[in-house]
């Protein structure tokens, strides 16, 4: 939904600058950098999909998109497999919405029709662990992060 924008932007904005420790642009300097700001540009494309958590307010989201090689994000595997990001307000961490908003848009993707759904994580990150719960197994690794997908259940592969 268009009037879901604004809020997904910032989940986007949280996923992306995660880190306490590390100082964050503003979200002026994020979007103009194209390799953050692909996750987020253009939304509503086919191939994009978001689910978001509320109470009495929005509190997360979680979100995939379809990448093209030439355009490819930190999680790429192929071009028929989304990549997904997720964010949950500060104040709301640690309450089990990652898993819920995670399950949902695993969910999503397979009745999309998606076999598998990848995503990047920098090892530190603390989602890790959600990650690895939820089914995600490392299929590529770096010094600092990895790259994992995880098939989904009665999905057929879209071409």
């Amino acid at each position: 939904m268009p009037d879901d924008l604004p809020f997904l932007r910032l989940m986007w904005f949280e996923a992306a600058f995660w880190d306490p420790i590390v100082p964050r642009p503003s979200m002026e300097q994020a979007l103009a950098v194209p390799e953050i700001a692909r996750y987020i540009r253009e939304w509503g494309r086919p191939g994009d999909a978001a689910v978001i958590a509320t109470d009495e307010r929005p509190v997360g989201a979680a979100w995939y998109r379809l990448f093209r090689s030439d355009d490819a994000g930190y999680g790429f595997v192929d071009e028929r497999t989304p990549e997904l990001g997720i964010g949950v307000t500060r104040t709301r961490r640690g309450e089990g919405l990652g898993t819920r908003l995670l399950d949902a848009l695993c969910e999503q993707a397979s009745s999309d029709g998606f076999a598998s759904i990848s995503l990047s994580v920098v090892r530190r990150n603390p989602a890790v662990r959600l990650y690895e719960r939820a089914g995600f197994v490392v299929v590529e690794s770096d010094e600092n992060s990895w790259k994992m997908v995880k098939r989904l259940g009665g999905a057929s592969v879209i071409a």
